[in-house]
């Protein structure tokens, strides 16, 4: 049977890591690897453009590819979907919708959604709860063009798992931060004003158009995990 393109990355990567190739090292050819595995050369290029995407190997045209000298591992973060992580700890959960309207966004939204003055879009603002207690509380503007009619009822399930399960996303961009919550949120989050808040700014696209901003303050004692 003919090695598919995951096995070609499992093996480079094994001499990568047994120092076969040594960082910085001129790794074979292309030609000269599917000769030596047994493949086509094509599904070679496929596991070496895997592997120089993980920042494991550095590639130039009419230079050939070496191994990274500083190797960079890149952290992978998903959308989770906010109701699986907390029922995934053991916890119940439940959603309330505190805000659903079209409103005129503020400028710093607008420029993010690259809309004309005066577009409405959707706003929406939630609290998740954990065992009846705030988890994570979220402030969003929506594109109500990615809505269907009849639009979905976010009283019965919340933006963030309509739009994971709906509307599939191909980038965005991500931030994280630290605030102190202002008298609102720790009324909403249930703490202290001026609690310490992790913070998450999200921006989703699809086919490289906004479709949604949110931020996400969670409540005091979240942790964030990655795999690396």
């Amino acid at each position: 049977m003919a090695l598919g393109w995951e096995d070609i990355r499992t093996e480079v990567l094994r001499r990568i890591e047994a120092r076969h190739w040594a960082p910085g090292a001129l790794i074979p050819t292309e030609e000269a690897l599917a000769e030596e595995l047994g493949c086509a050369r094509t599904t070679v290029n496929r596991a070496l453009r895997d592997l120089a995407a993980a920042g494991l190997l550095e590639r130039r045209r009419k230079a050939g590819t070496r191994v990274a000298l500083h190797p960079v591992r890149r952290a992978r973060f998903d959308i989770p979907v906010t109701r699986l992580e907390i029922e995934g700890r053991g916890q119940s959960y439940a959603f309330h919708l505190i805000e659903e309207r079209r409103a005129e966004p503020p400028a710093a939204v607008a420029s993010l959604f690259r809309s004309p003055p005066g577009v409405p879009l959707l706003r929406l603002r939630g609290l998740h709860l954990a065992d009846n207690r705030p988890a994570l509380y979220e402030e969003r503007w929506l594109d109500p063009a990615v809505l269907p009619e009849p639009a979905p009822d976010f009283r019965r399930i919340s933006p963030n798992e309509w739009l994971v399960s709906h509307v599939p996303w191909t980038g965005g961009d991500i931030a994280f931060s630290a605030a102190n919550a202002c008298p609102e949120e720790a009324d909403i989050l249930g703490c202290a004003p001026g609690a310490a808040l992790f913070v998450c700014e999200r921006v989703t696209e699809a086919e490289g158009r906004p479709i949604t901003s949110v931020r996400l303050l969670h409540a005091p004692g979240y942790r964030l995990r990655a795999d690396l």
